[in-house]
């Protein structure tokens, strides 16, 4: 039997090393289909319940592997449920590959069933490369250059291959006018340095500094020795932007944790008081949070041109590969022997621990979900993996878990789409079948994908090596970061018919799953919880009945939130009480000495 295009785009995914691809069928992509059957299943395809789980699966994976993420889907409505997972690939530059099927090209323009403008669809979340094959000896490069293209750019990319041609005899391109042919899979990394004098001035603005500040993100993964080389030679604090908290230990003294609105008082701290600032691989927007623009003199490293400067008023900009760039300036930074201020980075770093236990300690109605975290962090393996949904839990995430060892953790940083958490740590499970994984999801989440998600865990976990997938819920039945916005950014009060959730019980659904789940509503039964569920033999899923009225609030609340909270609270909001007196006690804890 000939080899049919859907058989060649099998082979090439091999060839590239992919071992799976992140779907859900339909007629759009039969042909695909039968060739995953003629193939034995190689690579995997691994069946999500819902093709936005699929993208959100290869962007998890991808992320945690270093590897490019492969998702597909059928035309029309498949193809459009993809959207959400690649566009937070591409807000996180993560490379993902997504294949299309589309209706058979003898039925185009006609308006037939399932048949929508994919090219319109795709051309801004794959804007880097977008392609529609409709000839066989089309198939290698577009592939090829695809794939290429995701890894370089670290940006989703998509291949739309029509239904028929699928089917096909596949063809390679012909040494012949308009064919284009293409080479062996391979991908070479640029290690590029930006001009000597550039570097030059970059030392001299370091140098000058007397209380520097360092802001790493995603992209120092592959220079953490040189970041810190620089940080002892400058006597730096470092801190980190959310995608870039697994990048170093929190357990390093100058290491002031998260930046942000979820972010550390030491971290607020850092950036308000530092005179110099280096920015390495990160694309942090929140400028408020950032040293006075006034304050700091500061370069920024990032390997994109098109994201460097944009964010703070950099007097120099070092457009490089990071580790490359940092080796280039290291020779030339002078190590600062005055101390003091590294001494105070570290007094509080210190004190901004010792507050959150405290406030991870507070009693709460009926379980504060801050110690959910706090507890994790007291007995989580050096080598976990840590996936986290978007909502208030994302606080606890950024704020409340100390990483350490070989852990990894990630979200959806830029797009902050919920429903992201769990099929995530799906990806990750792939990417690591011999780590644990842990995913912190709010109920809001799982009530929106999440469930349906367990049944794919039940399914492939014979798959992983250690099968511990645990999947924890801040059950407390309220969409509860969008009810504090709406307090503390709008001065409104919590409105029930769009915040409140239906109160089900998630542990009783995992069991429904064929998940083992174990229910919380003691705060002492928390690190029990933790402990039995990090022992157990298969995927677990934690029920934790949380005090939605713990506040959020970041340590560097501004006096317009406060005010507009209170206005929420004249304004009759249903929970006033409890939620200022949980508010009174978890503030008050920062001014403890």
């Amino acid at each position: 039997m000939s080899m049919q295009v859907a058989d060649f785009v099998l082979q090439r995914l091999r060839e590239w090393g992919v071992e799976q691809v992140f779907g859900y069928p339909g007629d759009g992509v039969n042909g695909l289909v039968a060739a995953f059957g003629r193939a034995d299943n190689r690579p995997r395809f691994v069946q999500s319940r819902h093709e936005e789980m699929s993208a959100f699966q290869a962007t998890g994976y991808a992320k945690f592997s270093g590897e490019v993420g492969v998702c597909t889907a059928t035309s029309g409505p498949g193809a459009i449920h993809l959207l959400n997972g690649l566009y937070d690939a591409k807000l996180d530059h993560v490379p993902v590959v997504a294949i299309v099927g589309q209706t058979a090209r003898s039925a185009m323009g006609g308006s037939y069933q399932q048949e929508v403008d994919l090219q319109s669809l795709f051309k801004d979340v794959a804007s880097d490369y977008l392609v529609e094959v409709n000839v066989a000896n089309q198939l290698p490069n577009a592939l090829d250059r695809a794939i290429r293209t995701a890894v370089t750019r670290r940006a989703p990319t998509a291949v739309i291959i029509p239904a028929d041609v699928q089917e096909q005899p596949y063809e390679p391109p012909a040494h012949a006018f308009k064919q284009v042919p293409s080479s062996p899979p391979s991908v070479s990394w640029s290690t590029s340095v930006p001009p000597r004098a550039e570097v030059e001035r970059a030392a001299a603005v370091l140098n000058a500094g007397t209380a520097p500040a360092v802001l790493i993100g995603q992209g120092a993964r592959g220079a953490v020795e040189e970041v810190l080389e620089i940080a002892e030679l400058t006597g730096a604090g470092i801190a980190k932007a959310l995608l870039g908290k697994d990048v170093l230990s929190d357990e390093l003294a100058f290491v002031t944790g998260s930046i942000g609105l979820l972010g550390t008082r030491a971290s607020y701290e850092l950036m308000r008081d530092c005179d110099s600032l280096l920015i390495v691989g990160s694309n942090f927007p929140y400028s408020q949070y950032l040293p006075e623009l006034d304050r700091a003199r500061a370069v920024q490293i990032d390997v994109d041109g098109a994201a460097i400067g944009m964010r703070y008023p950099t007097e120099v900009n070092l457009v490089g590969d990071a580790k490359a760039t940092l080796r280039e300036l290291i020779p030339l930074i002078q190590r600062r022997e005055d101390r003091s201020w590294r001494e105070t980075v570290e007094a509080n770093v210190r004190h901004w621990w010792a507050t959150l236990e405290r406030q991870s300690m507070l009693d709460a109605d009926p379980v504060n979900p801050m110690r959910v975290v706090w507890e994790l962090s007291q007995c989580v393996p050096d080598d976990a993996i840590i996936t986290a949904d978007s909502g208030s839990s994302t606080n606890w995430y950024a704020r409340c878990l100390r990483m350490r060892g070989t852990m990894r953790g990630s979200l959806s940083g830029t797009l902050a789409s919920m429903g992201a958490g769990v099929p995530y740590a799906i990806g990750a499970k792939f990417a690591h079948p011999d780590r644990p994984v842990i995913a912190l999801v709010g109920d809001g989440a799982m009530q929106m994908n999440g469930l349906t998600e367990l049944i794919t865990i039940h399914r492939y976990q014979h798959l992983w090596a250690d099968r511990r997938l645990i999947v924890c819920v801040f059950h407390n039945n309220d969409l509860n970061q969008v009810t504090w916005e709406l307090r503390g950014m709008g001065g409104a009060p919590k409105f029930e018919q769009s915040q409140t959730l239906p109160d089900i019980s998630y542990a009783e659904i995992a069991r429904c799953t064929g998940l083992e789940a174990i229910s919380v509503d003691d705060p002492d039964d928390i690190r029990p919880a933790w402990d039995r569920a990090l022992a157990a033999d298969r995927p677990v899923v934690l029920d934790i009945r949380c005090d939605p009225e713990v506040p959020p609030i970041p340590p560097h609340a501004s006096a317009e939130q406060i005010k507009d909270l209170g206005q929420a609270v004249l304004r009759g909001d249903p929970a006033a009480w409890h939620l200022l007196v949980q508010g009174a006690k978890t503030k008050a804890q920062e001014f403890r000495p």
